[in-house]
């Protein structure tokens, strides 16, 4: 039967871009898609296919410039999706040695790294006890040798050690092997983590928020630290004290909107409003960056406040004022006129003419749907603009002489 021809394969043969990164990131995602469609209809042939990227991932990658950290965030994505597929797979244990043997090779050669996540999910891929164990077996001295050392030594294999023991049961080897060391090194917690999971595996999770916690230091990951403490207390039935202790640390997600959607779902049982109001004090120094949280949680009389008294992002404003002008046109309104006077303050990224008719727009348009004349949303606009040389003034000249 002749070998199947991955369409990514050629793609990432060694040194095959440059330094951009749009494109691997590109090509990245295209292979990720062939793959996941081969392995609905043949998931051994699907795994096959993620075995083979993973190799090929460093050493095509290797001239790429890496610093913004996209690169980086698409390998890891990567790693997550496919290591599940190769987990998935139905096969022989010889095919599994022979992937995981090729694997510890990619890791082994992966020079920039690129892969090196790739180890935490080594337990996962050895798929079960008896396999993690033997790798547990196969890792374990020389990372023993390496941890415990006076001097800092580093072994690919420390992070898939520990994985595997901690899959395969082992959770006391991985307890005495975090606190038997002679440095500091197991403190940090990509080390120190499979302690802590191993506590609570031997169920003591009041153990394993302590060491968790000490754990925090310079360059630390808090988030992950205060996600996986919050996901213990949690488990334990401790909502409350999960949410006091971590959640806002737990949940920062990339805008001030997606934090606030991410804890009001992991605390149906509190109040929206009462997570906006602990948000907000947590920064005082951006309380405008948190209308739209308001806006989202039907908290209109919030938002309002916080874009009235606050500078809050024009865009944002108008787009409220467009999406509300049938269901809500008197907020509608308001947040277009308050748009126009946050644009006219000089708030807002890369303001254009466009932008500044787009508010007045908005605001003529919801202020129809609420009754308001027109002369009389004219007034109000005169009021809000300064200088006849600000860039509202400018452009509303015509409409409003």
């Amino acid at each position: 039967m002749p070998a199947h021809k991955w369409t990514f394969a050629p793609r990432f043969r060694r040194s095959a871009f440059g330094w951009r990164s749009a494109l691997p990131i590109q090509r990245i995602k295209e292979a990720i898609s062939e793959i996941r469609s081969a392995a609905r209809v043949a998931p051994v042939l699907g795994a096959e296919g993620a075995v083979l990227l993973l190799e090929k991932l460093s050493p095509a990658l290797e001239q790429v410039d890496s610093s913004s950290g996209a690169l980086g965030s698409a390998v890891n994505r990567a790693i997550d999706v496919l290591v599940p597929v190769i987990a998935a797979a139905d096969v022989p244990q010889a095919v599994r040695d022979r992937w995981l043997e090729r694997l510890f090779k990619a890791l082994q050669e992966d020079q920039m790294p690129y892969i090196e996540s790739l180890g935490e999910h080594w337990g996962t891929l050895c798929v079960t006890p008896e396999l993690a164990s033997r790798w547990a077996d196969q890792l374990l001295p020389l990372t023993r040798q390496v941890v415990q050392a006076d001097e800092y030594g580093f072994f690919v294999g420390t992070i898939p050690c520990l994985s595997a023991l901690h899959a395969a049961g082992r959770f006391d080897e991985v307890l005495e092997l975090v606190s038997h060391v002679s440095h500091d090194r197991l403190k940090l917690w990509w080390y120190r983590r499979w302690a802590v999971e191993s506590l609570v595996s031997l169920g003591r999770p009041g153990d394993a928020v302590s060491l968790a916690e000490s754990s925090r230091g310079l360059n630390a990951p808090e988030g992950d630290i205060a996600r996986r403490c919050e996901a213990i207390l949690l488990d334990c039935g401790m909502a409350e004290e999960a949410y006091q202790r971590y959640a806002l640390a737990a949940n920062r997600a990339g805008t001030y909107l997606a934090t606030f959607r991410a804890i009001a779902k992991k605390y149906p049982d509190r109040a929206p409003q009462s997570i906006l109001a602990d948000l907000i004090e947590s920064e005082p120094g951006s309380l405008g960056k948190w209308f739209a949280a308001a806006k989202d949680a039907g908290l209109l009389d919030i938002a309002l406040s916080l874009a009235k008294n606050h500078p809050t992002d024009p865009k944002t404003l108008t787009r409220a004022a467009r999406d509300f002008a049938v269901k809500q046109p008197s907020f509608a309104m308001a947040c277009g006129l308050f748009a126009l006077r946050w644009m006219d303050a000089g708030y807002g990224y890369e303001i254009a003419p466009i932008d500044v008719l787009d508010a007045y727009d908005a605001t003529v348009k919801a202020a129809a749907a609420a009754g308001v004349p027109a002369p009389d949303v004219q007034a109000r606009v005169r009021q809000l603009v300064g200088a006849p040389s600000s860039l509202i003034a400018k452009v509303l000249a015509t409409t409003l002489a």
